[in-house]
């Protein structure tokens, strides 16, 4: 019998202390070994008899990994987590200290408390409810890094193949779409971004002596910028993928409320909310860089640059993705202008499989937490480390879950904040699914 109770109150103050360390990994001068060392001596203290901090790939930011090896004929789970966080952003748009943990309306807030400082507590208070004796291996991954792309995650995890080889991989960073409901992400977009050059005169000239007949640079990119969609707003690169679309509805009064949509402003493309977010393409113009209203002048500018995101629809090859935004870019730049492309990131979309057991498992364990049946959602955001582990452990099932964050929580956001019954649910959801986990026999069938 799984006695949360007796655990949430240790589960709940791990994360009221990793809130308070500032960890950003984006910041140089961020001392992130306090929050792997905090990991590292909560997982030591829950029981684990493996913890070692991982600080030996070049570049990389400290990682925790703690191991409790997997009873004969039992399968092992590895549940991720990252320690590190988003930069706080601008104070002023905080209603409370963004690195001092503050409950309000049954929420936490505080940079982290949903992302992703809850899933290091829901898999601290997993392995506690099992009083540090999983019925399964359990092996915990806390990484920090995620917040600037995991760059050296794969090269972890090559080094540290043996130690973290696992049946099933829980990665607790995802969201639920509706309190109290749970969810499993099972598609996620992948990613491509690049940096677009225009250029149509060779200096700044006087806009009174040639503006009518030398075009702008600035003109010249809106209306380059203006083809990637066409006139219902779908995305007009040639030769991209679409993917499945999971069975939810996503009402269209419900998505413009949590966007923030304008009242007379109408959404982008056709089709479904669920197909425009989470199966299809989406471009997006990130920045420009032109002259500053506050220092602009009657110049005709020579030169303009602009950042376009891609989102890559599941199933499709990003890189080749990628390759298909530079060349629309490149080839239908107006009056001649001079145009030049770089492809500064590229991350693939994933989707998941879930036929196997451990989906079973995992289905049952969620509902018995939650009350309610799992529900199987997409993801218009990009995750780069699912990939980085699905291509390390090709034949582990892989769970994308939350740790008790939902649409609200604000991720990266001031304000940010995690709901704590929400909460709660994921932690006795993990509980039970090492349980369930725990019933498959010797055979490999479940028993």
């Amino acid at each position: 019998m799984i006695d949360l109770d007796r655990v949430l109150p240790t589960a709940r103050a791990a994360l009221d202390a990793l809130v308070r360390i500032p960890s950003v990994s984006a910041d140089p001068t961020a001392d992130l070994r306090r929050t792997a060392a905090l990991t590292a001596t909560l997982f030591r203290d829950a029981g684990m008899p493996e913890v070692e901090i991982l600080d030996d790939i070049p570049g990389g930011r400290p990682a925790v990994l703690a191991r409790h090896p997997a009873p004969p004929g039992r399968p092992t789970v590895l549940l991720y987590a990252h320690h590190d966080v988003q930069p706080a952003g601008e104070l002023a748009e905080w209603t409370s200290r963004p690195f001092e943990p503050s409950e309000r309306d049954g929420r936490l807030f505080g940079r982290g408390t949903a992302d992703d400082k809850s899933g290091i507590a829901a898999h601290l208070a997993a392995v506690l409810a099992h009083c540090g004796r999983p019925p399964v291996g359990v092996t915990v991954l806390v990484e920090g890094e995620e917040e600037i792309s995991s760059p050296t995650l794969g090269a972890l995890l090559a080094r540290h193949r043996d130690r973290l080889a696992a049946d099933v991989i829980v990665l607790a960073d995802a969201e639920n779409l509706e309190l109290g409901t749970p969810a499993f992400t099972t598609t996620l977009r992948g990613t491509a971004a690049c940096v677009v050059e225009l250029r149509t005169l060779e200096t700044g000239v006087h806009s009174g002596s040639f503006g009518g007949a030398a075009p702008d640079a600035l003109t010249a990119l809106c209306r380059l910028l203006a083809t990637l969609h066409d006139e219902h707003g779908d995305v007009a690169v040639a030769g991209l993928g679409t993917g499945a679309v999971p069975a939810f509805d996503y009402p269209v009064p419900r998505f413009r409320a949590e966007a923030g949509v304008l009242d007379a402003v109408t959404l982008h493309g056709t089709g479904s909310v669920t197909e425009r977010v989470w199966a299809r393409p989406a471009v997006s113009v990130l920045a420009v860089d032109a002259t500053p209203v506050a220092d602009a002048s009657n110049t005709l500018a020579p030169v303009a640059k602009a950042k376009v995101g891609m989102r890559i629809a599941p199933g499709d090859d990003a890189v080749r993705a990628g390759a298909a935004l530079a060349e629309h870019l490149t080839t239908h730049a107006p009056w001649g202008a001079r145009v030049s492309v770089t492809v500064t990131e590229v991350a693939q979309p994933h989707c998941v499989d879930t036929s196997g057991w451990q989906f079973a498992a995992a289905g049952r364990a969620y509902r018995n937490a939650y009350g309610r049946d799992v529900i199987h959602i997409g993801s218009g955001g990009s995750i780069p480390f699912v990939g980085e582990f699905a291509a390390a452990f090709p034949s582990a099932a892989i769970l994308i879950t939350s740790a008790g964050a939902d649409n609200d929580s604000r991720a990266h956001g001031a304000d940010e904040s995690v709901h704590l019954a929400e909460f709660e649910r994921a932690c006795l959801a993990e509980a039970l699914l090492l349980a369930e986990l725990g019933r498959k026999s010797e055979n490999g069938s479940p028993e």
